[in-house]
């Protein structure tokens, strides 16, 4: 059987049906999320270990938080992790919301590890954007590479990361992995805007009960960095804001609210265009009982 892909906005209830289908056919999860890969970040990246019970999982606790872990990383180690449980015979499902991720693995994308250039950052800012889009262009025919879409130029930034990655892979060749696209069916949890903001305050307020703001101030002791702990976002953002006396606790309560809304409308937006770019994701509702989407989803593999 093909690699399952199981995506949702947070609060969607993937996790659990990611779950409930490994039981059924004896699959394993790889974590599509780019936060559950730090240690002793557990409850405000909502790793929900316990849904999980006795199945594998992967590309979870893999990282020490305080650290940065990038796109390349990621796909490095997802094909790792899936060509194992593919060598032992295992479904793998690919489970989780940042679709940055899971549209990389699916699509292969070819990618080097190329570190930020201070100093060329520095010499370019300010360029109009046809002058950047010209010296992209001439480094590109020097590196024999080819200018994939506009993308590449759709703004000065996208333009200096470009530059600054035709420049390094020009001064220092780079062996890129050529991963493969993966052959995966795609199902999608639908959960409807009302029940989705429903559940996204229930759990919030539940984490806090559970101890999420100890987990932050616990990592803050152990000597992170609150810039870094900042840096991750969302909860990690205003509970570490809360805790260095930026905000007040109800302020923070409001604004992380807030934000978590906001961030799972783009996760829809950026799954619908996944669908746009040729994507085909079987939307499943997330109200349905546990049994009829695993039925679902086997019916779809068949």
């Amino acid at each position: 059987m093909e690699m399952i892909t199981i995506l949702g906005p947070t609060a969607s209830g993937k996790t659990s049906v990611a779950a409930a289908l490994a039981r059924k056919i004896g699959g394993e999860i790889i974590s599509a999320d780019s936060r559950q890969v730090y240690r002793r970040m557990d409850i405000g990246t909502g790793k929900d270990l316990a849904d999980y019970g006795e199945i594998p999982y992967h590309l979870i606790d893999i990282r020490e938080p305080g650290t940065k872990y990038n796109l390349f990383e990621y796909q490095q180690d997802f094909f790792d992790v899936y060509q194992d449980i593919q060598g032992r015979g295992a479904v793998p499902i690919l489970c989780g919301g940042t679709g940055l991720y899971i549209e990389a693995v699916l699509k292969g994308y070819k990618l080097s590890p190329v570190p930020q250039n201070p100093e060329l950052r520095n010499r370019l800012e300010g360029l109009t954007l046809p002058v950047l889009t010209d010296m992209l262009k001439a480094l590109k025919v020097k590196n024999n590479s080819v200018m994939h879409n506009t993308t590449d130029v759709d703004s000065c930034q996208r333009a200096i990361r470009a530059i600054e990655i035709e420049t390094y892979n020009l001064e220092h060749p780079v062996p890129r992995r050529e991963l493969p696209s993966v052959d995966s069916l795609v199902i999608g949890i639908d959960i409807n805007r009302e029940e989705r903001r429903a559940k996204i305050s229930q759990r919030l307020r539940a984490r806090l009960e559970e101890g999420m703001v100890d987990e932050v101030r616990a990592l803050l002791e152990e000597g992170i960095a609150a810039d870094d702990l900042i840096y991750y976002g969302l909860e990690y953002k205003f509970v570490t804001e809360y805790l260095i006396g930026k905000t007040t606790y109800d302020e923070m309560l409001t604004r992380l609210e807030i934000a978590i809304h906001q961030f799972a409308k783009r996760q829809m937006t950026w799954f619908r265009g996944m669908e746009r770019r040729g994507f085909k994701i079987h939307w499943i509702d997330a109200t349905l009982p546990m049994e009829d989407k695993v039925k679902l989803i086997m019916n779809y593999a068949l």
